[in-house]
Order: C-alpha cells, then sequence, then structure tokens
C-alpha cells in the first residue's frame, strides 16, 4: 500500500465528457481520460484491502487491481501493465465498455467514492500500446494440436489467445465479413471506436491466430469438416436469439430488434454501406427496454437525428440514488443509473408494459401501452399486471426492442450437432467447460446465457484452460 491515507486525501476523479450539443454532432468517444499525476493519486486512494472485494467478488475475470493500483502509484507503468495482463487479455476494450462492478464492491464504496478501477485499467493498457510494450504473445512451443473456435466476440476472442499462447494453432469463424461479434456490430463507435478492436486483432494475426470472416457454418463449412480437421471446436457464438414483444401488431413494418438496428449503424460506420438501412433522421423513435442496448439504441438514434426519443422499461424505477456510495456494498445495487445516451435528450419511463402497435397501412404509427404493478403470481414468481384505466398510446415512426436475449440460436449448424441445452435453452456444459458430445466445448453467452463483456471474456479464458488441461491429464 503505497499511501496510506491517499484515500482520504484525495477525492475520486473520472475524467470528463465533452458537452452533449457538440458529442451528438459525430459517433467518436467522447470522453476525456485523468492526467497521468491524477491517475496515480487515483492509484493511491486504494487501501490495499485484506480481502479485496474488487478482485475476488467485483471482477468477474478476477483482475489484480490493488496491485496494478499500488504500480501505477509508485509510477511503475510497465509493471502495472504486466499485472494487468496477466489476467485481462482486452483491457482497452473493458476499461471503455464495462460497468465496472469492481467499483461498486470497492471497500470504500461502503461510506464514500470508489476508486477510479476503470480509468486506471484503461489508463494503463493505452500508456503501454504507446510506449510499445504490447507485443503478439507467441507460444514458446507449438503443441501440435488445432482448434477451430465458432464465433469472434470476446469469449471466442479471449480463448484464441490463451490458446495460442499454449501453442495450439487457432482458427477463428465469423459468419460476418468482420471480426468482433458483439464488440463490432453491437456496441456503437462513441462507446468503442472500432480501431481499438483492428489495433488488437492485428497483435493477434502476428501471434499467428487465423480468422476466417464470411464463414457460417453448417452452410460453407460442414460439421463434419469441423470434426475431421480440428482436434477440438469452441463453440462462443453468443445468444443469438433476442426477446419479443408479445403485442398485436408486431408485424408492421417499422419496428426491429434493436440488434437490427444497431448493426445497421455499425456498417454504416465501417463504410460498409452508402447510408444506413435503418434510418432515425426525423423520426419519432420508441425503445422498449432499459438495459445497455437500449441506451446505444437511443443515443444512436439521436446522432441520426431523431425527432424525439422515447425509453420505456417494464419493470418498476429503480431507487434514486445520489450519494456516492453504494447502499447494497458489495453487490450491484439496483438503483437508477443515467447513461451518456439518455443524458442527450431522451424521455423515461417505467413500469409500462406495451399491449399493441397500430399504424396506418402497414406502417407503424402507435404503441398502445398500460402501467402495471408488480405482483407475486401463483408460481411464486413476480409478474406485471395492467393497471385498469392507465392505458395511453406513443405516437411512433420506428420502434426498437431491447428486451435482452432468450437463448443460442438453435436452429442450423447448433441443431445438426445434436448438444443437449439446459432448461432455458443455453448449451449445456460440464464443470470442463464440455458439451455432450466430446471434443465439442462451449463458452460465453451461448451456454450462461446474455450477460457482461468481461463474463464472457472470463468464460472464454477459462474454456481454454479447460481445452489447454483436456490435453495435459
Amino acid at each position: 500500500m503505497g499511501l496510506s491515507n491517499g484515500f482520504l486525501k484525495y477525492e475520486r476523479s473520472t475524467g470528463s465528457y465533452a458537452p452533449v450539443a457538440e458529442r451528438v454532432k459525430h459517433y467518436n468517444e467522447f470522453h476525456t481520460a485523468p492526467a497521468e499525476d491524477i491517475l496515480r493519486d487515483q492509484g493511491a486512494r486504494c487501501m490495499d484491502c485484506g480481502i479485496p472485494y474488487c478482485h475476488s467478488l467485483g471482477c468477474p475475470n478476477a483482475n489484480l487491481i490493488p496491485e496494478w493500483n499500488d504500480l501505477v502509484y509508485r509510477d511503475d507503468w510497465y509493471q502495472a501493465y504486466q499485472r494487468l495482463s496477466a489476467t485481462s487479455a482486452f483491457p482497452e476494450i473493458t476499461g471503455r465498455i464495462c460497468p465496472a462492478p469492481c467499483e461498486t464492491s470497492c471497500t470504500l464504496s461502503i461510506n464514500s467514492e470508489p476508486v477510479s478501477i476503470k480509468q486506471i485499467e484503461l489508463a494503463i493498457i493505452e500508456r503501454a500500446f504507446k510506449e510499445g510494450w504490447v507485443k503478439p504473445e507467441l507460444p514458446s512451443s507449438e503443441n501440435g494440436k488445432s482448434v477451430a473456435i465458432i464465433g469472434s466476440g470476446p469469449a471466442g476472442l479471449t480463448a484464441a489467445v490463451r490458446l495460442r499462447k499454449a501453442g495450439f494453432k487457432v482458427t477463428v469463424f465469423e459468419k460476418s465479413n468482420r471480426i468482433g461479434g458483439l464488440l463490432r456490430y453491437g456496441i456503437p463507435n462513441f462507446k468503442l471506436e472500432k480501431w481499438v478492436l483492428d489495433r488488437r486483432i492485428e497483435i493477434m494475426e502476428q501471434s499467428g491466430i487465423e480468422f476466417e470472416t464470411d464463414v457460417n457454418i453448417g452452410e460453407d463449412l460442414s460439421v463434419r469438416y469441423l470434426k475431421r480437421s480440428f482436434d477440438v471446436v469452441l463453440l462462443s457464438m453468443g445468444a443469438g436469439r433476442p426477446r419479443d414483444v408479445p403485442a398485436g401488431g408486431r408485424g408492421l413494418d417499422g419496428i426491429f430488434f434493436a440488434m437490427e438496428y444497431l448493426t445497421s449503424s455499425a456498417l454504416y460506420n465501417h463504410g460498409d454501406h452508402d447510408h444506413p438501412s435503418i434510418n432515425a433522421q426525423g423520426k419519432k423513435v420508441l425503445v422498449i427496454g432499459g438495459g445497455d442496448t437500449g441506451s446505444d439504441c437511443v443515443g444512436t438514434a439521436i446522432r441520426q437525428g431523431a425527432s424525439s426519443v422515447h425509453q420505456i422499461e417494464i419493470m418498476p424505477k429503480p431507487l434514486d440514488w445520489k450519494d456516492p456510495w453504494n447502499p447494497q456494498w458489495p453487490d450491484w445495487p439496483a438503483i437508477l443509473r443515467t447513461s451518456t445516451s439518455q443524458e442527450e435528450g431522451c424521455t423515461r419511463d417505467w413500469g409500462i408494459s406495451t399491449t399493441q402497435f397500430t399504424g396506418t397501412g402497414i406502417k407503424v404509427s402507435q404503441a398502445h401501452c398500460a402501467r402495471v404493478n408488480w405482483e407475486m403470481g401463483r408460481n411464486g414468481r413476480m409478474k406485471p399486471v395492467d393497471i385498469p384505466g392507465s392505458e395511453f398510446t406513443i405516437p411512433v415512426d420506428l420502434v426498437f426492442l431491447a428486451l435482452g436475449f432468450v437463448h443460442v440460436e438453435q436452429e442450423g449448424f447448433l441443431e445438426s450437432l445434436g448438444l443437449d441445452c439446459d432448461p432455458r435453452g443455453n448449451i449445456k456444459i460440464d464443470k470442463n467447460y464440455q458439451t455432450s458430445q466430446e471434443g465439442i466445448f462451449a463458452a460465453g453467452d451461448c451456454h450462461t446465457g446474455a450477460s457482461l463483456v468481461i463474463r464472457a471474456m472470463a468464460r472464454g479464458r477459462e474454456a481454454a484452460n479447460s481445452i489447454i488441461g483436456s490435453f495435459t491429464r
């Protein structure tokens, strides 16, 4: 512990954001990080707890947070990078988009403001890139084994890095035309500019990892070919089946799943399309779903020039909490959060169900809604019940459904494998991440259901370790 009273001497600092009027004019990142001297002060705020909850409970990846906090305070950025990269394959990504559960479990969060862990993480890795410390992780020797990874999202990419370092020949297959999965097509540029992803992919290629894009397994390549050509197959295609809204008029034009909309915007921003295939310019937009994906739809619609943006959520409004400490420490608190996108101009409401859509001709023009109470059902679970007389309508031109994901896409390739699934429709695995078929493993959202990027990365690393272990046991 570098400074015993650092948490008393220095206040929390997380940097600043560009003004709303300026940042909505572009799709680039708009956060300015604190200067390095301020980040050293933030490192000094770390208490070097006897039980570091940030590491053991908050971070799904078990990052060595107190260690690199102290090293930053001591101005030893190289060793800080060494400790960060010991567990994290892509800190430049998590340092930008992770919701930082490590900070809500920081011991300072009991009655004060937590250490700015996320900003320290990002500063370490960006300093490492600047200094040339980030290099391809080449294996000390080749082991003669090959792995096919299906899906290039956070779980698949993390597993690829770990397996390649262990000496495997790694080939990552992606059905889209670019590598990255959710990181590329589901997260807008204003949260994660894609040069960040491309920079890392180039390093992975230099380490010997091979990427094959525009490959749909089951159509372009058969399952039989995969099994014959590779010693192991790792499934990491995510949870692709979106949750729909059970409302009349769902088939009207102008109603899209959130990922359809975000992918359309991503393809346009990549230069793959001349214009976004779904454009909110001048439109009245309704986003159904109050999570991160819904927030990304809000920010995208505002940048496209929507005339209005509403966002509704069926869950009750969370606790409006203004204090800097965590009321549910060390757990992730159920409090109201306002994203930078929501700050840019969005009307929000909670406890709202969508009962029907109506339109003019085949085009949606109104969303019919009702307020709900949450009541205990006969099965012991809470369920929403419409409040009589609370019905109202919202005029709309576009509706984006950001209701999360049900489970992995089971049709086609996965169906042909004949793998066992759990009751929720996700791929069933054992403690070693192996599916019901020998030699086929699964990692990330395809077996856990939709979750955080950092959790998918952690599962990818664990699955890779299990694959490595399967050849040494």
